[in-house]
């Protein structure tokens, strides 16, 4: 089993919602990016701190069930709803608010955007 650590998340500059307590488990092990370009520096730090396993959701899917938290560059209103309505954790890395027809899903417990790698802060 492995130790996972947990962090604090905060909205960013313009940012919405949060913040969020992320802590991956054995059965939800993936800091899952879908920012295109590979795993962007916030996944990263989110990974490295909780030691948590960074996973690239453009190379391949993962099923909801094993995402620890989602990190998102959408500014728009497709992605921005997917994960929260699957009750996914979700960091946004644009400033962007509730919005689209997934909106109702959007919630500060389970959505946070304008995160930079500075808004990531260990727990304890």
């Amino acid at each position: 089993m492995a130790e996972y650590k947990a962090v604090k998340i905060v909205a960013g500059k313009g940012g919405w919602g949060g913040p969020l307590t992320v802590k991956p488990t054995d059965e939800r092990p993936l800091i899952y990016c879908v920012t295109g370009g590979g795993i962007h520096a916030v996944a990263q730090h989110i990974a490295d701190l909780t030691g948590g396993e960074p996973f690239d959701g453009f190379k391949s899917s993962a099923p909801f069930d094993k995402i620890a938290v989602a990190v998102i560059d959408c500014g728009g209103t497709a992605r921005v709803g997917v994960y929260p309505m699957k009750k996914v954790l979700t960091v946004d890395i644009h400033a962007t608010s509730p919005a689209g027809p997934l909106a109702m899903f959007i919630t500060p417990e389970l959505f946070v955007s304008g995160v930079k790698p500075e808004h990531v802060t260990l727990v304890g």
